[in-house]
């Protein structure tokens, strides 16, 4: 297989650009995330494609808990605020308009919407990113507007 190939054609697959929020133990984080895509409407479940070698990943395992902020077009700069990990940037809530969701994890003010789920299942042992499916225990909207997507912004991931 053509390698560059394979990551060509695999970044033709559109993400959107969303910042999940955890919470554990305290503490909370944030982290800039592409790969999210609803799984099931009755339960309603989402999947999150996690790095498991970050600390956000964790974070998730032991709390079993996530937000997922949808952020608008006109967003890109919030979405690079959360891209550095933590142990890098520090604390990446500092100074962001957040309030703790119904499940702790935090959500940001000025996203556009957002989702809060319980973790049900995390697969993908044998990989580098592990599929964590959550099921949407709550849901808030402040602006009805077209969504970020990883397009918009000329940045890649994945491949």
């Amino acid at each position: 297989m053509d390698a560059q190939v394979k990551k060509t054609v695999l970044r033709k697959i559109p993400h959107g650009l969303f910042v999940v929020g955890v919470r554990h133990d305290g503490r909370v984080n944030a982290f800039t995330a592409t790969w999210v895509t609803q799984a099931s409407f009755t339960p309603p479940r989402v999947v999150l494609g996690v790095r498991k070698d970050s600390g956000s990943f964790e974070m998730i395992k032991a709390s079993r808990v996530f937000t997922v902020n949808v952020l608008g077009k006109d967003q890109r700069a919030l979405a690079e605020r959360f891209v550095k990990p933590a142990r890098v940037a520090g604390d990446k809530l500092e100074g962001v308009p957040s309030r703790p969701g119904r499940t702790g994890a935090p959500i940001l003010e000025d996203a556009i919407g957002h989702f809060e789920c319980e973790v049900r299942e995390i697969a993908n042992e044998d990989g580098d990113h592990a599929v964590v499916i959550g099921e949407v225990v709550d849901a808030g909207l402040r602006e009805d507007a077209a969504a970020l997507t990883l397009a918009d912004t000329g940045w890649h991931y994945g491949g």
